[in-house]
């Protein structure tokens, strides 16, 4: 039986409730409450980086400990299609919501991509931060490839641009692609089969006689995937009542 590793799942919780914080306020500049540039003021979108970077890097972590402990493919695919599952649910979503801005190639979408790059590279070793480390600068190469290279701007298309290797970010509400994002991953699993081999004490275990804000931490943090889907919705929901209320 996988045992669950208590510290992955109270940094995933993190990452959840910094990304409600996140929503809510978005949520309340959207109907006026609030006055914020969620997409050029850096107080906002360095938030939103360092909360994908989070999400990512856990997922990094929490793949590295699943093939450590012999998860066969069979199970990750299980698991895989409900993350494929709800990235549609979300594109869905946000269609009915920005239906000129809707997600396409969001977090979960990116996610589901790069699981499988990472779980089938998983036994690369050390390469892993390396190649983490050049998806990552390819984002800061791909602008400047571009204006040399006028026929690379075919990646700055929606057919490519899910590959990250662009000059100008599209239309969309949320965009996570495979550059930089993939190197993040990468970092995760990487850090987690070190943590593994060196620390395992830092990756944590279940603890019997935890508190209750732990337990319910490191529950929010099992169930990330339903939380993910159903906080917009709630947030959403009660921000709408308090503007009928205004």
């Amino acid at each position: 039986m996988p045992q669950r590793l208590d510290r992955i799942d109270l940094l995933r919780a993190a990452a959840m409730l910094w990304m409600t914080a996140y929503h809510l306020c978005f949520d309340l500049d959207f109907f006026g409450f609030i006055d914020a540039d969620f997409y050029r003021d850096p107080f906002w979108t360095w938030q939103r980086t360092a909360i994908v970077s989070l999400f990512l890097f856990t997922a990094g972590l929490s793949q590295a400990v699943a093939v450590h402990q012999g998860q066969n493919w069979a199970r990750f695919w299980r698991r895989w299609l409900q993350v494929a599952g709800a990235a549609v649910l979300v594109t869905a979503g946000s269609v009915l919501m920005f239906p000129h801005s809707f997600i396409y190639f969001g977090v979960l979408h990116g996610i589901a991509v790069m699981l499988i790059v990472v779980r089938a590279t998983a036994g690369w070793g050390a390469w892993l931060w390396v190649l983490g480390g050049v998806v990552i600068g390819l984002k800061f190469a791909a602008p400047h490839a571009i204006a040399l290279w006028p026929a690379l701007e075919v990646f700055n298309g929606p057919a490519l641009n899910w590959l990250g290797l662009i000059s100008r970010k599209p239309i969309t509400e949320d965009y996570v692609p495979l550059v930089p994002w993939l190197g993040v991953m990468w970092w995760g699993m990487a850090a987690g089969q070190w943590a593994l081999r060196q620390r395992p004490e830092w990756l944590g275990a279940a603890q019997a006689g935890a508190s209750g804000a732990r337990r319910a931490l490191v529950t929010l943090g099992r169930w990330s995937l339903t939380y993910y889907l159903l906080h917009q919705p709630v947030l959403l929901g009660l921000v709408w009542l308090l503007v009928q209320t205004r």
